[in-house]
């Protein structure tokens, strides 16, 4: 992995966007020691996302995507802005500075991101910054909300301005102190030094600085070309406590009297309890205290987890019917295919060339390495909750309606998360724990197991794509593309209740919520004449659990898109990679795409059923593109499966031997936080290309846990791994968290098609062929811990 030899931060910086010498505006709030925050406005000038540049003359303009103009990432900034003023840098007196993010860090990086944007405005060593998550702050609205990869684009500025304002007040304290001009003062490693040598440290100069009443001040920003640490890689600030064990999760909060609980689940979805047969006798089993019905199932509390498990085995339930329970994956599929909305461009000349392709996307599980977990303590006038939480506020005011209590009398606090990409946008699991603990009077543990997770959790909706091209002597006159999936659930809104309420609205006035979000994040990066990108959903949002799963629409329509744009490459007799430069409307997306041709080596001799693969993408005010090697040999594709878990069985099929992936985020704040999220977007789209769905039948999921859901094994990974994170190009920083997911899908699907000889319309491929596991019984709902026996 590397960064491009030009990335360093001055490149670029000084454009239209980029943080030059601009003034700012903030506040010096009134405290015991030293606090600052940002106030910022709307600026509706940000270059990068502007409508797309022309591409070449020989191809036909097309006209720009809605995200060309604003993108969903505009609306999340636009909407966090006017609350910025109420996140604050405090400085303290031991010389640390401290900062409150008001975002879930569930494994992205975004408390080292922002401890290193304090650290370069304040001129504070990186170790001396400390982040906690702030616990759930109604007053925050639309700014307490984790998702679309908008953290680092919507904090960047206010997170700068602060520790700028904080650094300001230093300065100013210590001139007085001195008796000598700010400007014969300068800040290096948390002292302020003087022109006569004279030094004072932050801490001693903490008080002083501090404001009895709050006051408007304004600050100029160093100019990017001073940074020292923005734009440098960066080990990860919570990484010791990772590796040893220390960092505190959910599970590992210690709230006095707080019990394990967990709860029997129906055996298909939205199922719901009749009646309990043997309530009384689970009780009685050893270590178990409670035995509750709630709205979702049967609840147990019990002494330890493992009591809790062999209690959620013994339960005798009578389930009712749930939401589903028809339908299997071919009647989804039907029900799509029918829904799919027609296209506008009408039938062309006789000498036209029409390529229409149907495409499917299977379901994809949303489990995080950590399960679903919250504590709740429910008091009569009072809540507390300790979850990973992307959507505090919401969760705090469904709770307190919920309660019938006052917003103010529920506190969330936002524990950090293993892994979350959207699944910890919803309130399940703290929602839980609120009716368990108010039913059972005392506090509760709350743990998802992790079959709960792959049959009860969240979901990527199954969809289709399709997408019909017209062209006509050389010429793309027209690309369209229709994309109809089952219901994606938004009702998180934007993290708080009135958007959330918004997007329960029914039938037509939920369809176009989606479509907001559809139109603000898909795009079509090339001149390919008349284009247009429609959605269709079926199904209501509550039938199916469904979420986001680490990107919204975009891993399916660009994989279905970069598919059909080799095909019309193929159908005009021009190197894929050769069209696409030809065609693209963008610079930025034609240099990450050249990056990677020339570093992957594109076009270079392979041997028979191996082939390379390529495929761009732009969004979250970003670019990448991934060039991918993939090796579909018989060898290779009959390798059997290596598992000690019983009945798993068949072949792992083909293999990506190689991905070579370029990063362009405008400014990337931690390149060694980049390239990290890029690697794990590219090991989901290996995944979702290759091997990783879920299977629906009669109204439950076959998949039951990680070792019959096949995510990307080691046995996937490729052997060589280059990302390249490109100069900076907009000195504003983009969206990183979901971007690698795409792109990198896309390139497989093409790799396998070039390989093998045939188009694949139906992803990941293997979903069609037969199992390859026998599923976990429904009833009881945890199935036996396996046998674990080695291979013979």
């Amino acid at each position: 992995m590397s960064v491009d030899d030009r990335a360093r931060p001055d490149v670029g910086m000084g454009q239209p966007g980029g943080i030059t010498r601009r003034r700012f505006f903030g506040y010096l709030i009134a405290a015991p020691t030293l606090v600052t925050a940002a106030r910022l406005g709307i600026d509706l000038t940000d270059p990068s996302s502007a409508a797309a540049q022309p591409g070449l003359p020989s191809a036909l303009p097309s006209l720009p995507s809605p995200s060309d103009l604003v993108d969903l990432n505009d609306i999340l900034t636009y909407a966090a802005d006017p609350t910025a003023n109420l996140i604050a840098v405090i400085i303290n007196p031991n010389g640390t500075a401290s900062f409150a993010l008001p975002r879930d860090e569930s494994g992205q990086g975004i408390t080292t991101s922002s401890a290193m944007l304090i650290a370069e405005g304040l001129d504070l060593p990186l170790s001396k910054i400390n982040i906690s998550l702030a616990a759930a702050r109604p007053e925050l609205l639309f700014n307490q909300f984790t998702g679309g990869s908008n953290t680092t684009i919507a904090t960047y500025t206010p997170i700068l301005v602060a520790a700028a304002l904080a650094r300001q007040a230093l300065l100013e304290a210590a001139a007085i102190e001195l008796g000598e001009e700010v400007t014969d003062l300068t800040t290096s490693a948390g002292f302020v030094y003087s022109s006569s040598g004279a030094k004072l440290s932050y801490g001693s100069l903490a008080t002083k600085a501090a404001v009895m009443t709050t006051s408007a001040a304004s600050v100029t920003l160093k100019p990017s070309s001073d940074y020292t640490i923005i734009g440098t890689p960066q080990k990860r600030i919570d990484a010791l406590a990772a590796v040893t064990g220390t960092k505190q999760y959910t599970l590992d909060v210690v709230v006095p009297g707080a019990m394990p609980t967990m709860i029997c689940r129906a055996p298909t979805i939205n199922g719901t309890v009749v009646s309990v047969q043997n309530a009384a006798a689970v009780q009685a089993m050893p270590g178990i205290t409670n035995v509750v019905t709630i709205s979702t199932g049967v609840a147990v509390v019990g002494q330890t987890f493992g009591q809790c498990i062999d209690a959620v085995i013994a339960l005798d339930v009578t389930w009712g019917p749930g939401s589903v329970d028809d339908l299997s994956d071919a009647d989804v599929q039907a029900a799509l295919v029918a829904a799919e909305l027609p296209f506008t461009v009408p039938t062309l000349p006789i000498l036209a060339q029409t390529i229409d392709v149907d495409f499917t996307f299977w379901w994809k599980c949303n489990s995080a390495l950590e399960p679903q977990t919250a504590i709740a303590d429910v008091q009569s006038d009072s809540c507390q909750i300790w979850s990973s939480m992307q959507t505090p506020i919401l969760v705090a005011e469904s709770v307190a309606a919920y309660l019938g209590l006052p917003v103010d009398a529920v506190t969330c606090n936002v524990t950090e998360g293993g892994g979350a990409f959207g699944r910890r946008m919803f309130n399940n699991a703290p929602m839980e724990a609120v009716e368990i603990s108010q039913a059972v009077g005392m506090p509760v543990k709350l743990m998802w197991h992790r079959t709960d997770e792959f049959r009860y959790g969240r979901v990527h909706p199954a969809c289709t794509d399709h997408v019909q091209a017209n062209l006509l002597l050389g010429e793309v006159l027209s690309f369209e593309q229709r994309h109809t999936g089952v219901s994606t659930d938004y009702t998180q809104g934007f993290g708080e209740i009135l958007t959330s309420l918004a997007a329960q609205l029914p039938d037509q006035n939920f369809l176009e919520y989606s479509n907001t979000i559809f139109e603000t994040t898909v795009n079509i990066p090339y001149n390919f004449g008349i284009t247009s990108q429609l959605l269709a959903e079926i199904y209501d949002y509550d039938t199916f659990h469904s979420g986001s799963v680490r990107n919204l629409y975009n891993p399916d329509v660009v994989c279905a898109r970069e598919l059909i744009v080799d095909q019309i490459a193929n159908a005009m007799n021009i190197d894929p990679y050769t069209f696409r430069s030809q065609y693209l409307n963008d610079s930025r997306a034609l240099a990450v795409l050249d990056k990677v041709a020339t570093v992957g080596k594109w076009g270079r001799k392979m041997k028979p059923h191996t082939a390379q693969g390529i495929a761009v993408h732009s969004e979250y005010h970003g670019r990448v593109a991934a060039l991918v090697e993939i090796d579909c040999t018989p060898t290779t594709t009959n390798r059997p499966l290596y598992s000690y878990i019983p009945d798993v069985t068949g072949t792992t099929g083909p293999r990506v031997t190689k991905v070579v992936f370029a990063v362009d985020v405008g400014l990337a704040i931690n390149p060694l936080g980049l390239q990290a999220q890029m690697m794990g977007g590219i090991m989901d789209g290996i995944g979702e290309a290759l091997t990783t769905s879920l299977h629906l039948q009669d109204g439950a999921w076959l998949e039951g846990s990680w070792d019959n859901y096949f995510y990307t094994r080691q046995w996937d990974v490729p052997f060589e791994l280059d990302i390249i994170v490109m100069p900076p190009t907009t000195g504003d920083p983009g969206g990183a968290g979901e971007f690698g997911v795409a792109a990198s899908k896309a390139a497989v699907a093409c790799a396998y098609a070039r390989a093998t000889g045939t188009l694949p319309t139906s992803f990941p491929i293997n979903h069609n062929e037969p199992l390859q596991f026998t599923p976990f019984p429904y009833v009881p709902p945890i199935p036996q811990s396996p046998d674990l026996q080695p291979p013979a």
